[in-house]
């Protein structure tokens, strides 16, 4: 039955205002829920003592109920309580409701909620300013969704469920898959390693600046590097003449990049061929491995590995985040492992194999991911 003979019915009509509310102890622990964003449903944000939620009462919710966010409804700020978070809580600013199972499967609702379609609707019910767009009731309550029959409903929800379930087995499989690959490569880098002398980091990658003589009438194109070593990045370019505190520093290929505000949560990154000749602002330091001693990769997995990060914290003196600025000398002053360069080599050219796998997964994961909408797209139509 195609969607175009399904009524259109206001969710009004099919949800209801949850009004239960549970007092607040301060000898008590609660645990609260919140919602993720673009339709990734409902999460605990832990148990909290009742001593230190200033309000007297809050909100109970049960599991199959609807919460939406008033604040990110039009970021897709919604989703079905799992049985797992029955009898948690939630402020004011998260409204839930009942679902009339004998008129609308929870199920259903829940999947037409994470389509673009529907939070287009939420943002259509949104109003205020920039920082202050907030989802108003009474219109959400007036949007008007398509609504078959139940036993219509309750097949597209479990042709969904299959569907999304595969899909979740599938990156499952590519997710151990990448942890197993990671545990072999640090398998094969501990034995590498093993008999390796001790260098300070200075001693085999020496920190080469090369501030750029900036004129006001040419573009400097950016490259940053992201935390948690994912790699490098590139920003649109900066013109001379909006440069102020940048002080851009030229970056060559096979440099080993380091945030000196990041280091610490692993931004660190080997400068790659399309890096080439692009520029840093004056908090990435360059480190240049020594020909014939030490490769960039080979450091660079180093830095960012437990030991290595654990070092790079303790030359990043401060208290958190961006207080938490590394120390150029502590830095020089790491002690890293370097085992005959032949060795390192030979890792390089296995690590080269293994990423490049984990990005062919990588890639096939953001792949099966943008399935799913189209999957809802077509459920919805009534193609499914």
């Amino acid at each position: 039955m195609s969607s175009y003979a399904w009524p259109m019915v206001a969710l009004g009509e099919v949800l209801s205002r949850n009004e239960s509310t549970v007092p607040i102890e301060p000898d008590q622990q609660y645990q609260e829920v919140t919602i993720r964003l673009w339709g990734k449903g409902v999460t605990s944000r832990g148990f909290v003592n009742g001593s230190s939620i200033a309000a007297n009462r809050r909100f109970r919710v049960s599991s199959g109920q609807f919460i939406v966010s008033r604040i990110d409804a039009r970021h897709g700020a919604m989703g079905i309580v799992p049985p797992n978070l029955h009898d948690a809580i939630v402020t004011n600013d998260f409204p839930s409701f009942n679902v009339l199972e004998n008129r609308m499967n929870s199920g259903y609702f829940g999947w037409f909620s994470q389509t673009k379609k529907f939070v287009d609707l939420c943002r259509s019910a949104s109003e205020g300013t920039t920082n202050r767009v907030r989802l108003k009731e009474e219109r959400f309550l007036r949007l008007a969704i398509p609504l078959p029959p139940l036993d219509e409903q309750k097949r597209i929800v479990s042709r969904i469920d299959r569907l999304a379930g595969d899909i979740s087995k599938a990156n499952l499989l590519a997710s151990e898959c990448e942890r197993q690959s990671n545990a072999l490569l640090m398998s094969i880098f501990n034995r590498t390693v093993k008999s390796a002398r001790l260098c300070q980091l200075g001693e085999v990658a020496p920190l080469q600046r090369r501030p750029a003589i900036v004129d006001l009438g040419e573009s400097y194109p950016q490259v940053s590097v992201r935390s948690f070593g994912r790699g490098t990045f590139h920003n649109p370019p900066l013109h001379g003449n909006e440069i102020t505190w940048q002080k851009p520093h030229l970056v060559k290929a096979g440099d080993i990049l380091v945030s000196n505000i990041k280091a610490w949560e692993g931004a660190i990154a080997v400068a790659g061929e399309s890096d080439d000749g692009r520029y840093g602002s004056h908090r990435y330091l360059t480190f240049v491995p020594v020909d014939n001693i030490a490769t960039a990769n080979f450091l660079c997995f180093y830095l960012l590995s437990p030991e290595g990060l654990f070092q790079v914290g303790e030359a990043s003196p401060g208290s958190a985040d961006r207080n938490r600025t590394l120390s150029t000398k502590k830095m020089l002053s790491i002690l890293v492992p370097v085992p005959c360069y032949n060795l390192q080599l030979e890792f390089d050219a296995r690590c080269e194999k293994i990423r490049s796998t984990s990005e062919f997964r990588t890639r096939a994961t953001a792949e099966r991911d943008a399935l799913l909408p189209s999957i809802l797209d077509r459920a919805f139509k009534g193609e499914l």
